[in-house]
């Protein structure tokens, strides 16, 4: 575990003990757990294996690149999440996401490093990612840049400048799933 606290949220007290997956805090049984976060990602692709990919707007990682995605909601299920997230960072409405696969993910914040369960799901479109490009809205605070790269191959893959190593993995399984 990489966050550290000094103080207690509920006493005060600074003899706050950091164990592998939660904080306690002697003084008054106040137990911290340091629980994953759950994320979301989608590959929207095309007939042509083009994928869209955002440039992110913000840190961390602002400038390479990843899939629409982002932090499921409380009381959200993932594939409500991956359709909300969609549609809020690239104004685009994917239909029938399917589930690839899952990673876990570091993702630091604010000098906080949480820990995700990155989950990716698939959405084809029918014809060419071209023709959907225009209804395709980034979100000024969160992407930069929307943009489409052919990803049929691993190599394809590793030269992405991806922001995170988790959507790495996801696209090398989609690539090798074939689908």
């Amino acid at each position: 575990m990489e966050n550290k606290f000094e103080m207690c949220p509920v006493c005060g007290s600074k003899n706050v003990v950091t164990h592998k997956i939660k904080w306690t805090c002697p003084d008054c049984n106040f137990d911290l757990y340091n629980n994953v976060a759950a994320a979301v990602g989608i590959i929207i692709v095309d007939d042509e294996n083009k994928v869209v990919f955002e440039t992110r707007a913000k840190e961390p990682r602002k400038g390479f690149l990843a899939l629409p995605g982002g932090f499921v909601n409380p009381d959200e299920c993932a594939e409500a999440a991956v359709v909300r997230e969609c549609r809020e960072e690239i104004g685009f409405e994917v239909k029938n996401p399917q589930f690839i696969c899952s990673f876990p993910n570091t993702y630091p914040y604010k000098n906080i490093v949480y820990k995700t369960c990155d989950l990716f799901f698939v959405a084809r479109v029918p014809g060419h990612l071209e023709d959907y490009l225009s209804k395709m809205n980034a979100e000024a605070t969160e992407v930069t840049s929307i943009k489409l790269e052919k990803v049929a191959a691993i190599e394809d893959v590793e030269k992405l400048p991806m922001a995170f190593g988790s959507s790495i993995n996801a696209l090398k399984v989609f690539v090798k799933s074939g689908k």
